[in-house]
């Protein structure tokens, strides 16, 4: 038969290929599954799967739900409700090991029943100002922000998308021994085993990177006001316990309080409900200011915008010498009803800009940071008053009034799924809905945050994997496997731990997983033993990429930005990958211990459940 060969080949072409990054991933996995519709299609062969089968994949509920969590996740951003939930731990950071302790042990707990990657997008500004704080490079924080995420992940089936996936098609083979909290039994102990490691080795082993580019090479400096808003969470902290020392590239240059100005403000001065701050800075850490619960842009022009707060962004605009407010001052020229913006920061070269803001007078070629209504750049694109104007990333304007509501979708999700009251995909239907429905976040901006090269190669991956089972490949894997581990449990569940761990380090996660899932269930179908063990142990190892960049979303998300090099992974990140497969080949035997079941027929094709 050629078909476990062909499909064999197929799958051995998407791991060399992501390997050698010969093209994105996502088109990777879609030309391998091409390639198999094709072959099965043209053949007519009963041993490949049908073009239905093999693209059920995208219609799978697991890989829903992680696109739903990217949604319910943008809910969080945009009203501040992850800072809200960490902010108030991480603003008394002294030092390395206690910096370290604030972030990675929440992020660890959230991580089990968030995805994994907007999580750590979400929360890498906060490291920056962590950074500052404690005096520590943001390397030393970045990767081991990554690996915490990874090592909450695997406690529970909401953690990773891996975790998701796999316990789809082990339910729909038939199994049913695995609850939410199951993989706790391992990853709470490799969890804290992993923080550990982290918490003592990151002096000796994670040397401090420069990023590869810095808010400091930004020559732009924008003079911005904040006032300290009333009821807000600021009110007698002190200007560094708010973090306002902290922003890369951002100064604090007075306090004006009740008409008195306070120049050279010490570190120590504690802040009063309407203060008017006057900071000089980078656009970036213009944009981050925002993002601070408790401060508000001064101008109150903003408020008289005639649009809610999810319809507005930030935008960044150059004055033209035609604009017709050139030579008055901000306030005098009307901007705001001339052009339905309100004007957040001026830029003038590398000098700071004198004045109150609605006291500058404009000048041709100064930069404008504007809060405007969406559709500002469509009516505005063409016009004659203003050179390159642009979006600014990460500028939309959060909604802090419903940071706590954000939060309460959360844990209602996170509840109704670890109590089975409905199932994961429907918790996460109903969040993310509600994430909208309640302005958290608009419908683009949901829209925007998920990833389709994730759920592309989710799709894709499970296409293959299927293929894989149904060719009989699988299963002539499965014996080999076997053979070399002398059919004895132990052996066999170590190698197909280390196997899987091994692809996953190469290629990505969820290709890995799906990828080595029916060759677990083949194995233990084999040896006539309940496969849940080994398929526990494909969701942890799948999930256990430390020694490289490439093998898990979030360690790429931080590369470039931490300046770290491929031996940072190697060097850090190879005794995480020895304490977690210690742990697993420690706990799994003794959890789910091998039990004699009846054989099942070995290259039943897999079943893709579909709500």
């Amino acid at each position: 038969m050629w078909e476990p060969w062909f499909a064999s080949a197929v799958a051995l072409l998407l791991l060399g290929g992501l390997a050698l990054r010969l093209a994105s991933t996502d088109l990777l996995a879609i030309s391998c599954l091409t390639i198999l519709v094709v072959a099965g299609n043209v053949s007519g062969s009963k041993l490949l799967p049908t073009p239905t089968e093999a693209l059920s994949g995208f219609g799978n509920t697991a890989l829903i739900t992680v696109g739903l969590l990217f949604a319910v996740v943008a809910g969080l951003e945009f009203t501040g409700g992850t800072q809200l939930a960490t902010g108030w731990l991480l603003g008394r950071a002294r030092g390395l090991i206690d910096g370290q302790l604030r972030l990675l042990v929440p992020v660890a707990a959230l991580s089990g029943f968030l995805n994994n990657t907007p999580l750590v997008a979400a929360l890498m500004p906060a490291v920056g100002d962590l950074s500052k704080r404690t005096g520590v490079s943001s390397s030393r924080f970045l990767l081991p922000l990554s690996y915490a995420a990874i090592l909450g992940g695997m406690c529970t089936l909401l953690g990773t998308s891996t975790n998701l996936l796999v316990y789809q098609e082990y339910r729909a083979k038939g199994g049913d021994a695995l609850s939410f909290f199951s993989l706790g039994w391992v990853g709470v102990p490799a969890s804290l085993c992993g923080l550990i490691y982290i918490l003592v080795f990151t002096r000796r082993l994670l040397p401090e990177r420069r990023p590869a580019v810095s808010t400091h090479d930004d020559p732009r400096q924008y003079t911005v006001e904040m006032t300290v808003t009333a009821d807000g969470p600021l009110i007698g902290r002190s200007i560094e316990a708010a973090g306002l020392r902290h922003l890369p590239g951002l100064f604090l240059i007075e306090i004006q309080r009740r008409g008195e100005v306070l120049p050279a403000v010490a570190p120590t001065e504690k802040l009063q409900s309407g203060d008017l701050l006057i900071l000089v800075g980078a656009l970036e850490s213009v944009v981050d200011l925002q993002k601070i619960r408790g401060l508000t842009p001064a101008t109150d022009q903003m408020r008289k915008l005639n649009s809610p707060a999810w319809h507005r962004q930030l935008v960044e605009t150059v004055v033209s010498h035609r604009c017709p407010v050139v030579g008055k001052t901000i306030r005098e020229g009307k901007f705001r009803t001339r052009y339905r913006a309100a004007v957040i920061a001026v830029a003038r070269g590398d000098q700071r800009v004198p004045g109150k803001l609605g006291d500058v007078v404009l000048e041709a070629g100064d930069v404008l940071l504007l809060e405007a209504p969406s559709s500002f750049l469509q009516e505005h694109g063409n016009s004659r008053d203003f050179f390159l104007m642009s979006k600014v990333d990460g500028g939309e304007v959060r909604r802090f009034e419903r940071a706590w509501l954000s939060l309460l979708i959360l844990l209602a999700m996170v509840l109704a799924a670890a109590t089975q009251t409905v199932e994961v995909v429907t918790a996460a239907l109903v969040a993310a809905i509600a994430m909208v429905g309640f302005r958290c976040c608009t419908m683009t901006e949901a829209r925007r945050s998920i990833d389709g090269s994730v759920l592309l190669v989710i799709g894709a991956a499970i296409g293959i994997g299927m293929a894989m089972d149904k060719s009989g490949a699988a299963e002539s894997i499965a014996y080999g496997l076997l053979t070399l581990a002398n059919e004895h449990p132990r052996a066999t569940l170590a190698i197909l731990y280390l196997t899987t761990m091994l692809c996953t380090e190469l290629i990505t996660n969820n290709a890995a997983a799906l990828l080595m899932f029916p060759i677990a269930w083949t194995s233990a179908a084999s040896l006539g033993l309940d496969p849940t063990p080994f398929v526990v142990a494909v969701m942890i190892a799948a999930s256990a990429s430390f020694a490289t960049p490439f093998g898990y979303q979030t360690n790429l998300m931080v590369y470039g930005i931490g300046g770290y090099r491929m031996s940072d992974y190697l060097r850090f990140g190879l005794p995480l990958n020895a304490i977690v497969f210690i742990t697993a080949m420690i706990v799994i035997p003794s959890v789910w211990q091998f039990e004699e079941v009846p054989a099942a027929p070995a290259n039943t094709p897999p079943a893709v459940a579909t709500e």
